[in-house]
């Protein structure tokens, strides 16, 4: 998984300063976990690097973008967190301005009510389905369960 690049200027406000981004990210990470053990976070300059153990590839995918969707985040290296390996299809996306998780199930598949697929898949990251903001990156699951 590696490193994955996020934009800087969006996301939610959950440090002030960088001296405190660390121990910040952690805990919004921790406050939903999605399955990490010995989780550690640190930042520098943008850059969040994790590290620790992930219950299933889901698991330290949505921590890869709980910790990247967080304002003032642009990269986030996970190359230290260890996790199963992949066994479904993902892809990656970015909200535009305009999206909602309807009009993105119909463009990925093909049917505007599958949107609950999307939003089970983020839910550690879009905590209400008619709250999502541009430039927040999401999974999409191939698979439509």
């Amino acid at each position: 998984m590696g490193l994955f690049d996020f934009l800087k200027g969006t996301g939610k406000k959950v440090f002030g300063s960088e001296a405190e981004a660390s121990e910040k990210i952690k805990a919004e990470i921790e406050k939903d976990n999605p399955g990490i053990k010995d989780l550690n976070v640190t930042y520098d300059k943008g850059v969040v690097s994790l590290s620790g153990t992930a219950a299933s590839p889901e698991a330290m995918e949505k921590a890869v973008l709980m910790a990247g969707n967080v304002h003032g985040v642009s990269e986030v290296k996970a190359d230290q967190l260890t996790a199963p390996p992949q066994t479904v299809e993902v892809d990656f996306y970015i909200i535009q301005a305009g999206d909602n998780l309807s009009a993105i199930a119909k463009r990925v598949y093909g049917n505007a009510s599958a949107y609950p697929r999307i939003f089970e898949a983020n839910r550690e990251v879009i905590k209400d389905p008619d709250l999502i903001f541009p430039g927040q990156k999401i999974r999409i699951p191939k698979d439509v369960a």
